[in-house]
């Protein structure tokens, strides 16, 4: 049985050139990882949540952004053996200096006793799309293809 997850990549033009927002998850493991690690903001539905409300809370939960506007649907994308995310995109600028996470209880070092609270996801970033495919999880990468199909086929595509 499939685990699906839904999210929101948030893109803006600047100097003529498609950024995307990722976020970096949070906590100890990843404190010293770039490359690869950076996501869409995205999560798990509740109950009864229909796929895009879901990718909403999800954003708000993790950057603290509440948006609304005319979302573009970039459809699925198997992340593993059983987890399938699906997308939407929605052009907005903004200013995430100051992003505002959930949190997270963790054990770390592991077995040494000590119980800390991280925030799932410790900073965001606007990145135009050429570095944002060395930045997102490599299963990823073809949500931001999909988004310059879309939006603007000259922006290229990476093999």
């Amino acid at each position: 049985m499939s685990v699906y997850s839904n999210g929101i990549l948030l893109f803006r033009s600047r100097n003529e050139r498609l950024e995307v927002m990722l976020v970096h998850p949070g906590g100890p493991i990843w404190s010293k990882k770039d490359y690869g690690v950076w996501s869409i903001p995205k999560g798990l539905p509740e109950k009864n949540e229909n796929p895009l409300d879901t990718a909403k809370r999800e954003l708000r939960e993790e950057t603290g952004f509440d948006v609304d506007g005319k979302f573009i649907d970039l459809g699925e994308l198997n992340q593993s053996r059983n987890k399938i995310v699906h997308v939407w995109a929605l052009e907005k600028d903004l200013d995430i200096t100051n992003v505002i996470s959930n949190t997270f209880i963790l054990e770390w070092p592991k077995n040494s006793g000590k119980i800390q609270e991280y925030p799932e996801v410790d900073r965001a970033g606007w990145f135009d799309v050429e570095l944002a495919k060395k930045k997102i999880r490599k299963e990823q990468i073809g949500f931001i293809d999909r988004l310059i199909d879309i939006i603007n086929p000259a922006f290229g595509r990476s093999t």
